[in-house]
Parts: structure tokens; C-alpha cells; sequence
């Protein structure tokens, strides 16, 4: 296999040290595998074929860093660094490794490992046309109860105003560098940094292919995404 070269102008940070309880015993999360093949490897293998990736940036677990470059090797011109003890941690590092010359940066999780091209050029033209931040969007289809703490419910809310919210997330360099320096408690996401710092965050249209694995159901779903 050849290793794919990357000449765009944006780079992608993968954040992948995290431990993957609710899947399960085994390794690290992005390391576990479908169809035969670690999640990151599905993941990058998809961002190295979207024609706006220059660089692709993976923060590994800190005791994995040596094997995760010779497991991407084959796929991509990769840049692998350790991760944090939180995703919040193991983005910034990614983010001081990035090249200072791209100044569109995508934050995407491998537990979406088959997100499309399509998607990751759909987030970074929409920062190009100068959007600062850019998340993708799906809508929700559930009913949503709002429960107290008793687990009984004290409310029914719109789900018309309501989208679930996927990865790669992308920023202007500079939006995503400010909203980690200013950071002081950690979030489940970098457009939740960025709200913080009063920068709008714009929407664009998600993929039902981007869904996080998280659970083993997921791989099973994911697979089945694999096989049609």
C-alpha cells in the first residue's frame, strides 16, 4: 500500500489517546478494531482522501506513540504525538504540532472513523469562506424528556431547535488556539471552548456515516455501514 501525500491547506487533529470504557475491555479505544482494522486506521484513511487535508495530526496514547507511526505508515503521512489524560489535553498537544502554516484546523474524533471525505470538505470550505467555527449537524428524530434527579420527567423539549453534533469540527487557527488558552474546566468538545470565547459557532450539514462508536452495538452498526 502506498501512503497517501497530503498538499491541502488544512490540518486535522485526532485526538485518539482516550480509553474506550463503554466499549468494553480491551486497548485503547482508537485501537480497537473493525472489519479487521483499528478504528484510526479507518478514520485517517478517509481524512487522507479529502482533497483539503495538508496535514493530519494523531495524539496517541503516550505508551503507543512508536506503534501508532508504523500503523499509519502505510495509510498517510501522518504526525503522531502523546496524548493528554483528557481529549481537551490530547487536542491541544495535537494543536502545538500542527503546521503554523495551516490556518484552517479540523478537530475530528477516530470513534468516527467512517466519516466521509465529503464531510470533512464540507466543514473546511465553510471555514474558508471565513466562518470562524463550523460544526456538522444532524437533526434529532427522538422525542426529548427533560428528568429530574428522581428520574421523572419535568418537561418535553422542541427537538425542532435541537441537533446532534458530530466531528470534524473546524476553526480559524487562531478561534481554536484562543479557546484552548482560555480554557479553565474541560468540555466534551472544542465548539464548547469556543462558545465560551463568545465566537459564533455556524452549522453545517452532518453524515449519518459519522456516528461515534462508543458502544459494541456501534461497531456492529459501523460494520454493517462497511458492508453496503
Amino acid at each position: 500500500m502506498t501512503a497517501q501525500t497530503l498538499r491541502g491547506d488544512v490540518a486535522v487533529l485526532v485526538p485518539a489517546a482516550g480509553a474506550g470504557v463503554r466499549l468494553g475491555p480491551g486497548g485503547p479505544k482508537a485501537l480497537r478494531e473493525l472489519a479487521g482494522e483499528p478504528l484510526l486506521v479507518h478514520a485517517v484513511r478517509r481524512l487522507s482522501v479529502a482533497p483539503s487535508v495538508g496535514q493530519i495530526v494523531v495524539a496517541a496514547p503516550a505508551g503507543d506513540v512508536e506503534a501508532v507511526c508504523g500503523l499509519l505508515a502505510p495509510v498517510a503521512g501522518v504526525t503522531v504525538v502523546a496524548g493528554g489524560s483528557s481529549r481537551q489535553a490530547s487536542v491541544a498537544a495535537a494543536l502545538a504540532a500542527a503546521d503554523p502554516g495551516l490556518g484552517i484546523v479540523l478537530v475530528h474524533d477516530a470513534a468516527r472513523a467512517l466519516a466521509p471525505p465529503e464531510l470533512v470538505e464540507r466543514v473546511a470550505a465553510a471555514v474558508r469562506s471565513g466562518l470562524p467555527a463550523v460544526i456538522p449537524v444532524l437533526a434529532v428524530v427522538d422525542t426529548i424528556k427533560q428528568v429530574d434527579d428522581a428520574g421523572r420527567v419535568v418537561g418535553t423539549v422542541d427537538r425542532a431547535v435541537l441537533r446532534a453534533v458530530q466531528t470534524p469540527q473546524g476553526f480559524r487557527r487562531d478561534v481554536l488556539t484562543a479557546a484552548h488558552a482560555a480554557a479553565v474546566d474541560e468540555h466534551t468538545d472544542d465548539a464548547g471552548l469556543a462558545e465560551k470565547l463568545g465566537v459564533p459557532v455556524h452549522t453545517v450539514e452532518g453524515d449519518e456515516a459519522a456516528l461515534k462508536i462508543t458502544r459494541p452495538l456501534d461497531l456492529t452498526i459501523a460494520a454493517a455501514i462497511l458492508r453496503s
